[in-house]
């Protein structure tokens, strides 16, 4: 029997990453290749043109599994009934803005949407925040949307994970498929910790240890962190446009996996509301190893953590305490 559509919320839906992301969802890679989906696109008023050209495109491709699309500019329009909710739309810092600047307007945005969801959502629905700084914004959602569960609200680090098992199999000259369990520690930004301690590499005599393979823990230890914390910057300088294509896919990888699941034996990294897990402050949200299983996730236990890893652990962690004070602030 065919199945009750879903519907999909994203924000910001005109932008880079909404214009790669809604043809992805549409084609089944976020839910499955049999789950209809209806498409909800939110975006600002001066967006509602090129929202209304994404959306021309999106009836144009003719998805066979995309049963109807809202575009709107109206954030109450834009949440109804949604189970899943995509937020890419933020305010970006531009030149010259102080941080507090960027916070105190991602904090109204973010406020707003969070009542919309929470009277509006569907029960049970899922929240996944993109738009950067994405685990305070995370946070500030969870605030103001007090009956939403807070394991139902979580931000992407998942790009940062993929971008840790890419570099694995590019220095290694291996299938990336064939790479698995790497872990980013906390704050999606550069103070977060790529940790290839317990990855592993399948290979024809089993698997093994990344930092086994690899034989240079200089390199792991220094410039593969580095490599994988300014991506983005990195990205940004080549393209003169910040990553896309690699953000829309990992949101939908971060779904997939916890709607359907991660494989057996694999973890991966997802920003979730903290519980005190492997001694990070309770009440940040923070990248942590998940597994997912019946559309819940939960943090792998038990890793051991060397004293270097420690160090790392706790900077982005003290890093996430500031910001989540900057964000109170603004909120005073």
């Amino acid at each position: 029997m065919a199945k009750e559509p879903v519907r999909v919320l994203v924000t910001g839906a005109a932008g880079q990453i909404g214009y790669a992301l809604v043809p992805m969802i549409a084609r089944g890679v976020m839910l499955g290749p049999d789950q209809p989906v209806i498409l909800h696109m939110l975006d600002i008023p001066p967006a509602a043109e090129a929202l209304n050209g994404v959306k021309m495109e999106l009836v144009d491709a003719a998805f066979p599994l995309l049963k109807g699309v809202v575009a709107t500019t109206d954030v109450v329009e834009a949440c109804t009934g949604v189970n899943v909710a995509v937020m890419v739309g933020g305010f970006p810092r531009k030149e010259g803005m102080e941080r507090k600047d960027v916070m105190s307007k991602n904090v109204s945005i973010y406020k707003s949407q969070a009542s919309a969801l929470e009277k509006h959502a569907a029960a049970n629905c899922k929240v996944l925040v993109v738009a950067n700084p994405a685990n305070t914004n995370a946070l500030i959602l969870k605030e103001f949307a007090p009956s939403i569960p807070e394991k139902n609200i979580t931000c992407l680090t998942r790009l940062d994970h993929n971008r840790a098992l890419g570099q694995i199999s590019e220095r290694l000259s291996i299938q990336v498929s064939d790479v698995k369990n790497v872990i980013i520690w906390g704050n999606h930004s550069s103070s977060q910790y790529p940790d290839v301690n317990h990855a592993t590499v399948k290979t024809p005599a089993g698997e093994k240890p990344v930092r086994e393979l690899v034989k240079d823990d200089e390199w792991l230890n220094a410039e593969f962190i580095t490599t994988v914390q300014q991506r983005g910057a990195a990205i940004i300088k080549a393209r003169k446009l910040s990553s896309a294509l690699s953000a829309a896919s990992s949101a939908c990888d971060h779904i997939r996996d916890w709607v359907l699941g991660t494989p057996e034996g694999t973890w991966v990294s997802m920003g979730v509301y903290s519980d005190g897990s492997y001694n990070v402050p309770a009440g940040l949200i923070y990248s942590f190893p998940v597994t997912c299983q019946n559309g819940e996730w939960k943090i792998v236990q038990g890793l051991s953590i060397d004293e270097f890893s420690r160090k790392k652990l706790d900077l982005t962690a003290d890093e996430l305490s500031e910001e989540k004070a900057l964000a109170y602030s603004c909120l005073s």
